[in-house]
């Protein structure tokens, strides 16, 4: 059994900056890719940013040069630094693992947290 929380989200105004976080605990040999996701009211959720296990980065266009993402592979922790925070920014985030279970037969499993409201005002 794998278990993500997450924290950090909340209320910033335009220009703020705020940091997530999102840890795993449970039956985990080795994550993989890690990754956060937003989904604004009415919209479909879309890929914010995501690192690889050898911490390659990829960011969604409307967040480069604000939102910076990184792992920490001891505490099985995905963060998400975000400054610069527009309006748009407003959503839920989710962050979303990729985990390696199991030692005799591996398998991977792909894990969404509970998600966190950012609503960032004007």
């Amino acid at each position: 059994q794998v278990r993500l929380v997450e924290s950090g989200g909340g209320l910033v105004q335009a220009g703020g900056s705020l940091r997530l976080s999102c840890a795993a605990s449970g039956s985990i040999s080795r994550i993989n890719a890690m990754g956060w996701y937003r989904q604004a009211p009415g919209k479909q959720r879309e890929l914010v940013a995501a690192i690889t296990s050898d911490s390659s980065t990829n960011y969604a266009d409307s967040v480069k040069g604000r939102f910076t993402i990184s792992r920490d592979n001891v505490k099985n922790t995905v963060y998400l630094q975000m400054t610069s925070l527009m309006p748009e920014d407003t959503a839920v985030y989710y962050c979303n693992v990729d985990i390696i279970s199991g030692t005799v037969v591996p398998f991977v499993v792909n894990y969404w947290g509970q998600g966190t409201q950012v609503t960032v005002s004007s």
